[in-house]
């Protein structure tokens, strides 16, 4: 959409057609597009600019300065910027570089609307030259696919809290991933649950503390919740239940790999980012257990792997400030090995990624969880660029 040319900004006849060209208006949160500036002066230098707003309703900001080519096009794909937000020819860099205004406070990051209430969200990208307008157009990337649908679960009607995202109905099953979040709490990987299912995999969601009327802190959470929930993801429809995969962040690896192994005849196979292969205490307070069965206390101790009835990708950053996920992911993957397990594993590590090493790209991140997170932007999203695929590519080769 042009909204001036730069006959009307600048005066100068050559640019009267200066405009933002994009491969794909609207595209999955996970998915590239390519952008291009068109119908510059050659070598005209302008700043190509990325905004977004929140749920909190804070604007997210990034830009970079380009020169014009000599055919006056600025492709963002093949174009390195002189300065700015990001460093080196990236399509995606305005996306992914995008934070907050200076002194503006809140969550760490970039958080819109959830998918369930609103399934997509919008980016403004302008151009300027010389303090001047020449362009600007609206991308909106979205969170969800046509005829995907979201339903919320509670633990009054479903005695689990969640949210159940499928796909379009079709002919065949395709895999089922139950996917939790860490030490953070909440339902912080509700916008994964809902790419994957606009990918074709019916996802559930779940918070199992820190959520009205589940436990306050990570303490003694019952594995037998996350069964629950793993019973209503099988029985939908469209899910493969001989293909039933748990996905855990951080803290809620261990739950991923507990339950992997403790229940191989429901979930089967498990997919862990930024993991640990020890079974660690409650939060803020080691003499209690994070994770119980049965009622009892699930002890410290390595987390058993030698009944997983399925794949493991262990996905992990070489720069994590929070934990050794490096050493853990490796640990995982040898202890299959010795366990003589007959499925595929692997441990990835992906040496300037951080924390934040999952799971889909592109989102923004704000400098102070940067920092807290250890890694550097652009190894966190190369990271997840890599690591996603690899996700894709498991649930893939598992057919339906």
């Amino acid at each position: 959409m042009l909204i001036c040319s730069l006959t009307a900004c600048t005066g100068q006849a050559a640019a009267d057609h200066a405009s933002i060209r994009v491969s794909a208006p609207g595209a999955l949160a996970d998915q590239a597009i390519n952008v291009t500036v068109t119908g510059l002066v050659p070598g005209q230098q302008v700043t190509v600019a990325a905004q977004a707003t929140d749920a909190d309703h804070r604007l997210w900001h990034a830009h970079a300065t380009f020169s014009a080519g000599p055919d006056g096009d600025v492709n963002l794909a093949s174009a390195a910027p002189a300065s700015g937000s990001y460093s080196g020819a990236d399509s995606m860099g305005l996306f992914w570089s995008m934070t907050t205004l200076p002194g503006e406070s809140g969550n760490e990051y970039f958080t819109p609307a959830p998918p369930q209430s609103q399934a997509s969200f919008p980016v403004r990208l302008t151009v300027t030259s010389a303090g001047r307008l020449l362009a600007s157009r609206t991308v909106t990337r979205n969170w969800m696919a046509p005829g995907e649908t979201a339903r919320v679960l509670t633990v009054q009607a479903d005695r689990v809290d969640g949210v159940l995202f499928l796909p379009p109905p079709g002919a065949s099953r395709h895999p089922g991933v139950l996917v939790f979040g860490g030490a953070e709490g909440g339902m912080s990987q509700t916008f994964t649950a809902a790419l994957l299912a606009a990918h074709g995999y019916p996802a559930l969601t779940v918070a199992y503390f820190d959520w009205p009327g589940l436990p306050s802190k990570l303490q003694e959470i019952p594995l037998e919740y996350f069964v629950t929930a793993a019973q209503i993801l099988a029985s939908q429809p469209g899910v493969d239940p001989a293909h039933l995969l748990v996905m855990g962040y951080s803290r809620g690896s261990e739950a991923a790999l507990l339950l992997a192994d403790t229940f191989p005849r429901l979930f089967h196979g498990a997919i862990v980012y930024a993991p640990t292969s020890f079974i660690n205490p409650a939060e803020d307070n080691s003499a209690e257990a994070a994770w119980t069965l049965g009622g009892k206390p699930v002890e410290p101790d390595p987390i058993p792997l030698n009944a997983v009835s399925g794949p493991v990708l262990a996905i992990a950053g070489g720069s994590d400030a929070l934990w050794n996920s490096e050493a853990s992911a490796n640990e995982i993957s040898v202890a299959l090995t010795f366990d003589g397990s007959g499925y595929s594993h692997q441990a990835v590590v992906y040496p300037d990624a951080g924390h934040g090493v999952g799971t889909f790209p592109y989102q923004p991140i704000g400098s102070a969880a940067l920092r807290a997170l250890g890694g550097t932007r652009a190894g966190d999203v190369a990271a997840q660029r890599s690591g996603w695929t690899k996700v894709m590519s498991l649930l893939r080769g598992l057919g339906s």
